[in-house]
């Protein structure tokens, strides 16, 4: 479809930047039109850069124009067309001496009705990627939308009521002022033209009854249809928008609850319309009894009452408060920016700009909102045309003490003002928790989390005052949500279930079981010193990190209990791995288990120490499961983890994350050499500090005993040296670098003593050490602590 064609198709919005496009006379709207199959045929890009060649599309363009001006005449299209193609043409003719500006004038015009289309084009896609409702709230929609157009046709109905009473009555006002002004005598005629004039009167009065019942009727429904408007579909909206706030996959999107409300305001305001009408009526021609008289007051009413609760109902809040940068919305950091959205749901273009929205913080509390704190309602900061009040450039500082648990809200107002009515509107944001520091954002975000997952009244600001438990169906789905919000994969049941396990203990049912807040996010988890939902939470920013493709691939069974990995290892051929997270570690922590079997056949599994995020930041998981060795009895060195549980070849699930170079050429190889290959003998297991169990009690491990260590010389053979532990270390303290050099021809009288020489002048802690025969010339303090966390140390 040509480009052309394709603009005109667009919804208003984008018809509107087409039109302020065209607002000038540079390139005129009139010529695009009638000359787009020509124009988007010809190469401008190479007409801006060429003279020949633009004056070549020049004159074409000047002689489509006469062959238009022609058509114009010969269909016998109006003077006008016809005067505005001449003149098009001379405007034209200044180019003469310079086609080439005239081209790129005509591209500059064809790249920015791209761009409106590729706008377009994107809302449309962002539109198709809204979740699906579920079949019954479609349901549901598909007969208020029935109902709705029903109101609205019994409305359209009305009007044409109003058109033959104003008739009728017009009817019968001429009659009447005919008789009055014949003065006849002839009584029979008299009576006969009263006769007359009272049969027309009671027909009057009899359609003025009958529209005043339809107006009534009209109410009732629009009544029904505002209960459900307000108290169910604002409802559930509002709870999805609560729901999507923590995570859950929810719609929020307002276009078709807008839809509903703009045509409910439509009809009230009509009916109220034909209140007036009859109002007017009734000042021309009223009699005794008259219906309008005594019925309009109660009806009009009822019209207001109807309009203030749906406008009022209306006013919500789009979006709701979050940090470009924050955990999730509702979580705002004192001197930070935010954003917040407000949309009026009754879609008036005579609206638009004229209400102004004002914003406030906890009216009663120390809070000062910074920056914009006035804005006008308008549609061109909706994607789809909504009236909204995009609040971007807000800046809160906060006076007082900091608690992650007391609750604030944002409030907004405005007035609407139309057809003689005046409605003040007012709305708020969620509950939002504000802190001073991003140390405290993990614990308010628990908060937000646990109120908008129990708590449906948004108004509620003493809700931790005597907070719920939550069953464990509300949680386990809400923990599933923060997974499947930040990598796209949620827990599936068997994660779940481990999980439950570590909450309550083994039950044959957990649907029962219940969790305090502070169980969640107060109390330590036994036999560590950090809360569940920080041991989760760390666990989930190390995935979201660090892991978030293997763990969207499957890759990562994750939450698992050591007595289940050894049910699902032991039955496994040799070299069977499963990769699960750590229980022990605060902040997130992973690690892998396989299965081998002893010479009798018994199956032994192996696990090693967890990897933290500071550990995943300089290597890739992927590629230390592709590069872990341990050595075996016979100092053969071997990668003992052969396929992913339950059968999948290690190649075949990781290869495509690998990095092109291997071994020694691996990027990561110094890295893996220095700080993974510390190893084991026999059943000795060790990753990049000795063995290591998750908890205190994992079996089948043994202690460790002995060590080998893979010397830097050796690294490329892949050789070991055995060696016992050190029991001591000397430090040598030195700004000299031949002194710290020559720390590897010492030989201390004590063959169990580590010579470690610390250069001072460097930042990290460099050093090296001499150790039976062995020597490293570049290391870190550090990583001696780490591998020998015990070992004495003698400064000199």
């Amino acid at each position: 479809m040509a480009q052309w064609e394709k603009l005109r198709q667009l919804d208003n919005l984008y018809l509107k930047q087409v039109d302020e496009l065209y607002d000038k006379d540079a390139f005129p709207m009139d010529v695009r039109h009638y000359l787009a199959s020509w124009i988007e045929g010809q190469d401008w890009e190479r007409a801006g850069r060429e003279h020949d060649f633009a004056m070549v599309l020049f004159q074409s363009l000047l002689e489509n124009l006469d062959i238009q001006h022609s058509r114009f005449v010969q269909e016998g299209e109006s003077f006008l067309l016809q005067h505005n193609i001449r003149r098009f043409k001379q405007n034209f003719q200044q180019y003469q001496e310079n086609p080439y500006t005239l081209a790129n004038i005509i591209l500059w015009f064809l790249r920015k009705e791209k761009s409106i289309l590729q706008n377009a084009e994107l809302a449309e896609q962002v539109q198709l990627l809204q979740v699906q409702q579920d079949p019954m709230e479609t349901d549901s929609q598909r007969n208020l939308e029935r109902r709705m157009a029903e109101l609205k046709n019994k409305v359209q109905g009305m009007d044409h009521t109003v058109k033959c009473l104003e008739e009728q009555q017009d009817e019968f006002d001429f009659k009447f002022q005919t008789h009055n002004m014949e003065g006849t005598t002839n009584e029979e005629h008299k009576t006969q033209q009263l006769k007359m004039l009272q049969t027309l009167l009671n027909r009057l009065d009899t359609s003025r009854k009958s529209m005043l019942s339809g107006i009534g009727a009209l109410l009732d429904m629009a009544e029904e249809l505002l209960c459900v408007l307000v108290r169910e579909e604002l409802v559930h909206w509002q709870r999805r928008q609560q729901k999507a706030c923590i995570g859950a996959p929810d719609n929020t999107c307002l276009d078709q609850l807008e839809k509903w409300f703009t045509t409910e305001a439509e009809c009230l305001f009509q009916v109220r319309k034909f209140l007036k009408k009859l109002e007017e009526l009734m000042g021309k021609v009223s009699y005794e009894r008259d219906p309008v008289k005594s019925q309009k007051p109660a009806l009009l009413k009822r019209v207001d009452s109807l309009l203030t609760s749906l406008l009022k109902s209306a006013f919500v809040v789009e979006t709701q408060p979050s940090m470009p940068q924050g955990k999730g919305p509702l979580v705002l950091r004192t001197n930070v920016q935010f954003s917040v959205k407000t949309r009026f749901l009754v879609k008036f273009p005579e609206l638009n700009h004229a209400m102004k929205v004002n914003v406030s913080i906890n009216r009663y509390r120390l809070f000062n909102v910074l920056g914009t704190k006035t804005k006008a309602l308008n549609m061109a900061e909706s994607m789809s045309g909504g009236m909204v009040a995009d609040f971007r450039h807000l800046v809160k500082r906060w006076i007082g003490c900091y608690v992650t648990e007391e609750l604030h809200l944002i409030h907004f107002d405005t007035e609407f003002v139309l057809h003689d009515m005046t409605v003040s509107l007012e709305t708020s944001s969620l509950p939002v928790v504000i802190i001073s520091n991003s140390s405290q954002q993990q614990s308010a975000w628990a908060s937000v989390l646990w109120f908008n997952m129990l708590c449906t009244e948004s108004r509620n600001l003493i809700f931790f005052a005597n907070s719920p438990v939550a069953t464990w169906p509300q949680l386990r789905e809400m923990l599933s949500w923060q997974f499947l919000s930040s990598t796209k994969r949620g827990l599936d049941t068997k994660q779940l279930e481990m999980i439950a396990f570590k909450l309550f203990g083994l039950q044959q049912n957990y649907d029962a079981c219940t969790v305090s807040w502070s169980k969640f996010n107060k109390e330590n988890v036994p036999k560590t010193h950090f809360t569940f939902w920080v041991w989760f939470d760390g666990i989930l920013v190390m995935v979201k990190a660090h892991l978030e493709n293997l763990w969207r691939d499957g890759s990562i069974m994750g939450f698992v209990s050591k007595g289940k990995e050894k049910a699902l290892l032991k039955k496994k051929k040799r070299g069977t791995f499963l990769i699960r997270f750590s229980e022990s570690i605060k902040d997130g922590g992973i690690t892998f288990s396989w299965v081998d079997y002893s010479p009798t056949g018994e199956p032994d599994i192996r696990t090693v120490q967890p990897f933290t995020k500071v550990d995943l930041a300089q290597i890739p998981f992927h590629e230390i499961i592709r590069n872990f060795q341990i050595l075996e009895a016979g100092n053969v060195p071997e990668n003992p983890l052969l396929f992913l549980y339950p059968d999948t070849p290690k190649q075949e699930a990781f290869g495509k994350y690998y990095s092109e170079k291997s071994g020694v050429d691996s990027p990561y190889f110094k890295y893996i050499k220095t700080k993974l290959i510390v190893v084991s003998k026999e059943n000795i297991l060790e990753a990049k500090s000795p063995v290591y169990s998750d908890v205190t009690d994992v079996e089948g491990l043994e202690t460790m005993n002995h060590m080998e260590v893979l010397s830097e010389e050796a690294a490329g053979e892949s050789q070991r040296l055995p060696v016992k532990p050190p029991i001591r270390a000397v430090l040598l303290f030195s700004h000299q670098t031949a002194v710290l050099q020559s720390v590897s021809h010492m030989t201390p009288t004590d063959t169990r003593c580590m010579v470690i020489a610390v250069n001072c002048t460097s930042v990290a802690g460099l050093c090296s050490f001499s150790y039976n025969g062995m020597f490293e010339p570049t290391a870190s303090l550090w990583s001696y602590q780490t591998l020998f966390p015990k070992l004495p140390l003698i400064c000199h």
